[in-house]
């Protein structure tokens, strides 16, 4: 699935935070412009984090691998194997 030209609706990052057993604020990108510009130092709550996931997809962190009930993410690629 193409995260930018289809985003990810706040319920499938919900789903998925629960997979990785994460907050939200804990899937950002941080380093990307668009966090620093318009939300570094600001204090959003899980809900307007997911919300802003939502309607920007590059803060997402990436890779994301899922199976089952489980997720990780790829980086370092050894997360994966515990998935295996």
């Amino acid at each position: 699935m193409d995260y930018l030209k289809n985003p990810p609706s706040t319920a499938e990052i919900k789903n998925l935070l629960q997979k990785l057993n994460m907050k939200a604020e804990e899937l950002l990108r941080k380093n990307e412009d668009i966090y620093k510009k318009q939300f570094k130092g600001k204090n959003f709550n899980e809900e307007e984090w997911i919300q802003i996931m939502s309607e920007n997809p590059k803060l997402i962190e990436r890779p994301i691998v899922v199976k089952g009930n489980k997720a990780v993410l790829g980086r370092p690629p050894e997360n994966v194997e515990s998935l295996l």
